[in-house]
């Protein structure tokens, strides 16, 4: 069969793109990658890849080559900011059941890389960066895809096309296909300090979350460059703070210092702004074009649950998509994928993120007790504990979502 009967084109070379490239590749269907970045980017975004993913990056051949790399992580703690006090703690050791009681701390940019290094760049994983969607037509046996590179603009002719390419998606705009939900008043940002900060609070484990009526905090250790790592502080912004101001050095320097006072200024590595957004497109199918990843849905970062759903989209969708091309199921499967995952990304990934934020942002005093009062007969007795940390680690979102028909 001539391979633009065959060939899926992937918008968008992140963790997501690439994870789906690859499994497509592994079941034989010739795959496109197009980026329009001129390299892999070294962004400093998601880190936490869970167990239930690590096991599917397993199935791929990819977690071992990534575990040597990682920092890994099997306790995760939540913390009174105010007080000081650790609340509770979830040792995903409890879940000895699992391939993997534990997460990986390993940035998204170094998972795009390594795949792209160990697979890509064959003419069954074509990987081309510097190449922008501009077009898609749907014809009655593919789709027309138009795209601008160095050479000018060019067009190909492919069977389905996947759009991986993040929240402000060109591929799910193309398709008019609606981004449903809301956007946070106020921005975050992220600090990447090398100063090791257990040495100033013992009690931190690589993964915190730090509660607090005024200004809430997560803080999480990765790899980064070196073998000390970077510790990682994300932190609210008001709607009246710009930009510039958030991101001047005396400013940065305020906010660690405030919430980790010691002598001597911090060394930061970089820090970032960014809105937040909660939305879940409409379908993630229309016709021969189909999203995955922050292209179908998009959420705050508090507990790590839009790369690896987005992963678990990728997973899923290669799997009846390899069936479809190759002629073992029906094109119906595809709208399955759909439902499960969007079923999928609006009651687990939006629910448990939205619930999260509230949680540490919560300023009633008589609500904040009772929460970390729930919070610690929860991590206290093992059977709770063992449900909240499979729900967490998004195990419930896939068997609930596989039980849609």
């Amino acid at each position: 069969m001539p391979t633009e009967k065959t060939r899926v084109l992937i918008v968008g070379a992140g963790p997501v793109g690439m994870v789906c490239a690859l499994a497509l590749n592994r079941r034989g269907i010739p795959v496109t990658v197009v980026e329009s970045e001129p390299a892999p980017v070294k962004d400093q975004r998601a880190a936490t890849i869970h167990p239930s993913t690590l096991e599917m990056l397993d199935d791929l051949g990819v977690t071992e080559r990534i575990r040597d790399h990682s920092l890994l992580s099997s306790t995760y703690r939540f913390h009174d900011r105010p007080t000081g006090e650790v609340v509770a703690e979830f040792d995903l050791g409890r879940l000895e059941e699992l391939r993997f009681p534990y997460v990986l701390q390993y940035e998204q940019y170094k998972l795009t890389a390594a795949i792209a290094e160990e697979y890509a760049g064959e003419s069954d994983f074509d990987v081309r960066f510097s190449h922008t969607l501009t077009g898609l037509t749907e014809t009655a046996n593919g789709i027309e895809v138009e795209y601008t590179s160095p050479a000018g603009t060019e067009r190909m002719s492919v069977a389905y096309v996947v759009g991986c390419d993040g929240g402000r998606s060109t591929v799910r705009k193309l398709a008019g296909i609606e981004f449903e939900g809301f956007t946070y008043q106020e921005r975050f940002i992220k600090i990447a300090t090398s100063v090791d900060l257990r040495t100033i609070k013992p009690e931190l484990s690589f993964r915190n979350y730090f509660s607090d009526p005024d200004e809430w905090a997560n803080v999480f250790k990765v790899r980064g460059e070196s073998a000390a790592g970077l510790w990682r502080v994300i932190l609210p912004i008001g709607h009246a703070e710009d930009d510039a101001t958030a991101l001047s050095p005396a400013r940065v320097e305020q906010r660690l210092q405030k919430f980790l006072p010691k002598a001597g200024p911090y060394h930061v590595e970089y820090i970032n702004v960014y809105g937040v957004n909660q939305r879940v497109a409409a379908t993630f199918r229309q016709g021969r074009i189909l999203l995955a990843g922050d292209s179908a849905h998009v959420n705050n970062p508090i507990g790590g649950m839009g790369m690896n759903g987005g992963i678990h989209d990728a997973i899923n969708l290669t799997d009846k998509l390899a069936a479809v091309i190759t002629g073992q199921a029906g094109d119906d499967v595809l709208d399955l994928y759909s439902r499960q995952r969007r079923h999928a990304a609006v009651n687990y990934v939006q629910a448990q993120t939205i619930a999260n934020k509230r949680l540490l942002e919560e300023r009633d005093p008589e609500v904040r007790r009772q929460n970390f009062d729930a919070l610690r007969r929860t991590a206290e007795n093992l059977d709770t504990a063992r449900a909240y940390m499979r729900r967490a680690a998004l195990f419930d979102s896939l068997q609930d979502a596989a039980a849609i028909t």
